[in-house]
């Protein structure tokens, strides 16, 4: 256990290492920089700007250097904490980002938890009473979930709970909550606005989850241990819980750090949509601003917990299998 834990250690490090100098590359490759959009800005204002003032700028960012410089001054303050400074935010990366995250990290993994607090029992239940009306009825959901788009069900989700439920379109916290200190009632004011992101985020995820859990669990309900389980005369609930849902739970526990990546993927377009003050704007803003350290940092942090997602299920596999804890 703890070579293989070693192992997919040094796997992180060597992985995030890759990924760093993979987006900063692509990052780079963007045509223009933020020279340029500064340039524009100016321009826009009646200002004229020359194409030497464009140079002094690059010169002052440090633009004028090979990518592959910009790269190791980033990189080796990186490790040391310092993601370096966010041109368009004129702050800190470090500062920008530690604003954001803790409500990105709410979001995500409340996400996470609805999604398989939600997929495996109903996953379960449609496998025990295949083609039975509970089962068609999560068959519909899942196929209505994969179809319908993240921004527009968010759209309709606003709508609904701005018209019946009086609630507050958008953000996470009512104008009165919004600035002000943390409390028990701003928690549950934070918690009611978590509803519309987490079902718009984790609906499609609940869907495909669903059909993945009914698929293995109507794989192991047939084979012969589980009717030998049967026959030594345990309970349905006893049978189920020992054996086949046990089994089934290895591809969903497997595709955990997947679903991390797909929730964090979604979350910029619907952070947008819902207005949202977690990092999926943020990136959203970096990218177009060409404020690479900031989008590096947010690159970097989002491999990060995608890794991080991979090393639980690979650890949860390893509790869960007994075959895969023997190799």
């Amino acid at each position: 256990m703890i070579s293989f834990l070693s192992r997919r250690l040094a796997y992180m490090v060597v992985t995030l290492l890759l990924v760093s100098v993979v987006s900063f590359a692509i990052i780079q490759s963007a045509p223009g920089d933020y020279a340029e959009i500064v340039a524009a800005k100016r321009a826009a204002t009646g200002t004229v700007i020359t194409q030497a003032d464009i140079e002094q700028v690059r010169v002052e960012l440090g633009l004028d250097q090979p990518w592959h410089q910009q790269y190791w001054r980033w990189f080796s303050r990186a490790v040391q904490g310092d993601f370096g400074y966010s041109w368009a935010w004129r702050r800190p990366v470090g500062e920008v980002i530690a604003e954001r995250m803790p409500l990105t990290l709410a979001i995500a993994f409340s996400t996470l938890f609805f999604m398989y607090a939600v997929s495996i029992p109903i996953g379960i239940y449609s496998a025990v009473r295949r083609y039975s009306f509970g089962d068609h009825l999560a068959s519909l959901i899942g196929y209505l979930g994969l179809a319908i788009p993240n921004f527009l069900l968010a759209l309709v989700l606003m709508y609904l709970g701005q018209q019946y439920l009086d609630q507050s379109v958008g953000g996470l916290f009512s104008p009165e909550y919004f600035n002000a200190p943390w409390s028990w009632g701003r928690v549950k004011d934070l918690l009611a606005h978590l509803v519309i992101p987490v079902l718009v985020l984790g609906l499609a995820g609940t869907a495909y989850l669903i059909r993945s859990m009914r698929a293995a669990m109507l794989d192991e309900l047939d084979k012969m241990y589980v009717l030998a389980a049967r026959a030594s005369g345990l309970s349905p609930m006893q049978l189920l819980i020992r054996y086949p849902v046990r089994m089934a739970l290895n591809p969903i526990a497997a595709t955990l750090g997947w679903r991390l990546t797909y929730v964090i993927s979604g979350a910029p377009i619907v952070g947008f949509v819902l207005a949202l003050p977690d990092t999926g704007p943020l990136f959203l803003d970096a990218l177009l601003n060409q404020d690479m350290y900031l989008a590096g940092a947010l690159i970097f942090l989002y491999c990060l917990l995608t890794i991080i997602g991979t090393f639980v299920s690979d650890l949860l596999l390893v509790l869960l299998d007994p075959r895969i804890r023997l190799e």
